[in-house]
């Protein structure tokens, strides 16, 4: 006996009900082994939220899990000491004595130079072109990196960082002058931000050639320097003679005048001309006067070269010529191999705010360098305290 195909077609349709209920639940209750369902395509299906760790603290909003202290250590004659050990040293943090967990005097070093490029010190960069032999031998070492930026008003950069002594080279002898502008903050920010990223286990330093002026910056020194502590860069300097520099630019071209000859204002008894109009232009001695007066002045007001060594714990050097410029290079790479960069992590981090470091040496008649602080923004339950 045939059955219809219209009654067949029915009996599934009923029958397929109770299969699905028979089977599909079985199986909707036997997860995947990821602890995904087999019934529901797995773009729809949520995601487990990865299961959060605790945040470990931060300095400035940067994660922290030690503080370097770079120190430089020298005797009564002004030589610096090596051969110092950690146990050697006393570090206090906030009046906290600390456990120095580590002495990083071996790591390789970092270094990122910004040297002022602008029109006032076009006739000193050639000094500064020739820098890229010393700087390798000196001061980076086998394993040291360098990017160099250069600034007017702009800041630019001329080479990421790079252990190539060709590239080096090449990066200071391309440094141009440019505008009449100069933005120290701002390069010095740049300069910040650029090593922050490298590894902690080196060394951060950045090398500021520049005159102690800033001339348009949006950035300011207090920012700088809150960077500069949160990233652990210690901050150099190479100072050129604003004064030197005022005497050898090249003047930056005169607008002409446009008004005729007879609309020019004369004492009584004298004719205007073409030649007593040019005369009128010459012998501007007050931008010269102001330089003097200021390059005194600068003794006793701190100008942000100033601020920047003296509170990362960095050092200021200057020149006035080519031999001057590479002792100063070469001193600066002495100064960073004999240097103790003591690290530690500190034991009252949920303290939020601007913490003091103070470090001592056992060892009488030595004298130290170091930075004045840092500023830790503490765990919120330390904030809560």
């Amino acid at each position: 006996m045939k059955i219809p195909g219209v009654l067949l077609a029915a009996g599934l349709v009923l029958a397929l009900p109770l299969l699905w209920t028979q089977r599909g639940f079985a199986q909707q209750a036997t997860p995947t082994a990821d602890g995904a369902s087999p019934l529901i395509p797995r773009a729809a299906q949520p995601t487990a939220p990865p299961a959060s760790e605790p945040e470990p603290p931060s300095i400035g909003g940067i994660t922290v899990r030690i503080v370097m202290a770079p120190v430089t250590v020298t005797d009564h004659d002004g030589s610096l000491v090596e051969g110092l050990q950690p146990t050697d040293f006393r570090l206090y943090d906030n009046g906290k004595l600390q456990r120095i967990t580590e002495d990083l005097t071996t790591h390789p070093l970092s270094l990122v130079v910004a040297v002022q490029a602008n029109g006032q010190v076009e006739k000193i960069l050639p000094q500064i072109q020739k820098l890229g032999s010393l700087l390798q031998a000196q001061v980076l070492g086998d394993e040291g990196e360098v990017a160099v930026l250069e600034f007017d008003h702009r800041v630019q950069k001329l080479t990421d960082f790079t252990s190539d002594p060709d590239k080096m080279t090449a990066a200071l002898k391309g440094i141009k002058a440019g505008s009449w502008t100069s933005r120290l903050n701002d390069a010095a920010m740049e300069g910040v931000a650029m090593l922050r990223s490298r590894p902690t286990t080196r060394r951060r330093a950045l090398l500021l050639i520049s005159e102690s002026t800033d001339k348009g910056s949006q950035i300011k020194p207090r920012e700088v320097m809150a960077a500069a502590d949160f990233a652990n860069v210690v901050i150099y300097s190479i100072d050129m003679s604003h004064l030197m520099a005022s005497l050898t630019a090249t003047p930056p071209p005169l607008a002409s005048d446009t008004r005729p000859p007879g609309a020019v204002h004369m004492e009584r008894g004298n004719v205007s001309t073409p030649t007593t109009d040019t005369q009128m232009q010459l012998g501007n001695w007050v931008p010269l006067l102001k330089d003097i007066f200021d390059e005194a002045k600068s003794v006793f007001v701190k100008n942000p070269l100033e601020v920047y060594t003296a509170l990362s714990g960095g050092r200021q050097y200057w020149f006035m010529d080519q031999r001057a410029l590479d002792r100063a290079v070469s001193d600066l790479g002495t100064e960073l191999h004999s240097q103790y960069l003591l690290t530690y992590s500190p034991n009252d981090q949920e303290q939020p705010g601007f913490h003091t470091i103070v470090v001592q040496v056992i060892k009488p008649d030595l004298r130290i360098r170091t930075r004045d602080g840092y500023y830790l923004a503490g765990t919120p339950e330390g904030a809560k305290k």
